[in-house]
């Protein structure tokens, strides 16, 4: 016990340094550039995506709703982690104390954990929208939205505060190098002393529990939305229906898929180079594909934005 106090104090004390991209050399700072212009892009889409819904009235809808949201949700997870990521790819290592590395994990394990309910929510939309067009006004109606968005962020930081607790609560060794851009539960957990075996179930229980609760609801929800498409006499309206689906099984495949593949896997199988171009991927990709998938391709946030900019120039002009 003495020497887990010990260990643990000197954590406390001496923090930790993220070492993100090490072995890329002289590629870090074309790296930083790409990292960059992709981060400045998602950030710009994002917030435009959140003004353009609130000030336009045509997109005061429940898909729109939930679509506002999840950019928020977004934005919010991309700066947690990316501006930190980039100050690292300039200066080779970047110190991060033990107090900062637990609230870096504890928020980007919240974001992402609300983006899965609240990928779960839009695919609930799209069946009532899909199954029930008739009844869709009176159940996606204000108050039940807001409820469900409340829930989604609620859930997200109880899940993230338990898995911040699930990996901080454990001593840490002499080793203090997180092979990584960001505080993720992977390699935290890899620096751990002793028996990890426990706080490895707790992650997957936990990892389990959003992504298992959160796909079954969408998998449940496109079961009844593909047997209502398949009801459909013309071509033309399957079409129509599944084009309105399609952005979001991208985004949830892109989502889950990577989600899946770093927390659902015991301790053993960490790799540095693949943890790290799967994480990017979720970071800096997923993020970009939100409102490229979602919004930039949609006809009525096109128009939207263009109304918005003409508006904008009118009335400088």
């Amino acid at each position: 016990m003495s020497l887990r106090m010990e260990q643990t104090n000197a954590t406390f004390q001496r923090g930790f340094v993220l070492l993100a991209f090490s072995s890329f050399g002289e590629l870090q700072l074309l790296l930083f550039a790409l990292f960059l212009s992709l981060y400045l892009v998602t950030l710009t889409s994002n917030v435009f995506i959140i003004i353009v819904i609130s000030l336009d009235s045509h997109l005061h809808t429940p898909m729109y709703l939930f679509l506002s949201f999840l950019a928020f949700s977004e934005t919010c997870y991309t700066l947690g982690i990316i501006p930190r990521m980039l100050s690292g790819l300039v200066r080779g290592g970047q110190g991060i104390s033990y107090v900062g590395c637990a609230v870096q994990m504890f928020f980007s394990a919240s974001w992402a954990c609300s983006n899965c309910f609240l990928l779960a929510a839009m695919g609930f939309d799209r069946y009532v929208a899909i199954c029930a067009p008739l009844h869709y006004a009176n159940r996606m109606n204000l108050t039940l939205c807001a409820q469900i968005v409340g829930t989604s962020f609620l859930s997200g930081y109880l899940f993230g505060l338990g898995m911040t607790l699930v990996i901080f609560h454990l001593p840490f060794c002499s080793s203090h190098e997180i092979q990584h851009f960001f505080c993720d539960t992977p390699p935290v957990l890899s620096l751990a002393c002793g028996d990890t075996g426990l706080s490895e179930l707790g992650i997957l229980i936990l990892s389990l529990l959003v992504l298992l609760l959160s796909f079954c609801l969408i998998s449940t929800s496109y079961t009844y939305i593909l047997a209502a498409i398949l009801r459909i006499s013309s071509t033309e309206g399957r079409k129509k229906a599944f084009s309105t689906c399609a952005s979001h099984l991208t985004v949830v495949i892109v989502h889950y898929g990577c989600a899946s593949f770093m927390y659902l896997r015991p301790k053993a199988s960490y790799s540095l180079e693949r943890d790290q171009l799967i994480a990017v991927t979720y970071t800096v990709v997923t993020p970009l594909l939100n409102p490229i998938i979602y919004s930039l391709r949609n006809r009525a946030v096109q128009t939207a934005l263009r109304n918005a900019f003409q508006g904008g120039l009118l009335g400088k002009g």
